[in-house]
């Protein structure tokens, strides 16, 4: 069973005034089989804690530490991350002209898997998994993302968790731009995934519409850069109701 520990992270980002502090010491651990929900306000640092995980050359980790199974992270390359087992589905999937979706597909799952899928068992798996998020076949030969409505984009997104199955998922506002109908396709591969293999999920968002499909183990109030409030579903309950003024003025303090 994987183990992602985050311990007192610091992370800044490049603008145009210099380097600006975001992340201000963020302690989160989260186990295979354990979903996360991270919920805040704009601003508040949850896309850049999974920027700065993910290795994003635009934010610069300051100080702590990133430890997979005991591995920091933070040593790694991008691409080993990726290998190791940790997985984005980014906010804003960027498209990939001239690439069509097979092709990074295979590619990414021969990087991940150590060898090439063998082509017969490689073209079922992808089918099936194609099916389950319903995303019609012709999607195989169509550049990545190019085109692509909001919710097809974050289906995609979905499909290269299941085809390369990582230890540690990071979804960052997978439920932005969805329709009711995307929303629960999109819940629906997430949840299939999870109960498939002991993955840990951190699980990013505005909102609890999404964890209304997708159930979390653990709520974290996020807000000025750390968490500030963690506790389980009851706590999203509680931001649907009031907001979260009361801990965005606490982060301030």
């Amino acid at each position: 069973m994987a183990t992602l520990e985050i311990k007192d992270l610091h992370a800044s980002v490049i603008t145009d005034e210099g380097d600006k502090e975001i992340l201000k010491g963020v302690n989160l651990t989260i186990r295979g089989g354990e979903t996360h929900a991270i919920m805040g306000p704009n601003g508040s640092g949850k896309s850049t804690l999974s920027y700065a995980i993910a290795g994003h050359p635009k934010y610069t980790v300051t100080s702590g530490e990133v430890l997979l199974d005991g591995e920091n992270v933070l040593e790694m390359t991008v691409d080993e991350r990726a290998r190791a087992g940790l997985f984005l589905a980014m906010q804003y999937p960027v498209e990939v002209p001239g690439v069509s979706m097979s092709n990074f597909l295979r590619t990414a799952a021969t990087a991940v898997r150590g060898e090439a899928p063998k082509l017969r068992t490689w073209v079922k798996e992808v089918k099936e998994e194609m099916g389950k998020l319903e995303i019609s076949s012709e999607f195989a030969d169509r550049s990545v993302n190019e085109g692509f409505s909001g919710g097809e984009k974050k289906r995609h997104e979905i499909l290269q968790l299941s085809i390369l199955k990582p230890k540690i998922a990071i979804l960052d506002e997978t439920d932005s731009g969805l329709d009711v109908d995307a929303l629960r396709v999109v819940s629906e591969g997430v949840n299939q995934y999870k109960a498939a293999n002991e993955v840990g999920v951190m699980l990013i968002t505005h909102y609890t519409r999404i964890l209304k499909h997708i159930t979390p183990d653990f709520v974290h109030v996020f807000a000025g850069g750390k968490i500030v409030e963690s506790g389980g579903v009851e706590l999203a309950d509680e931001l649907e109701e009031n907001g979260y003024v009361k801990y965005v003025g606490a982060a301030a303090v």
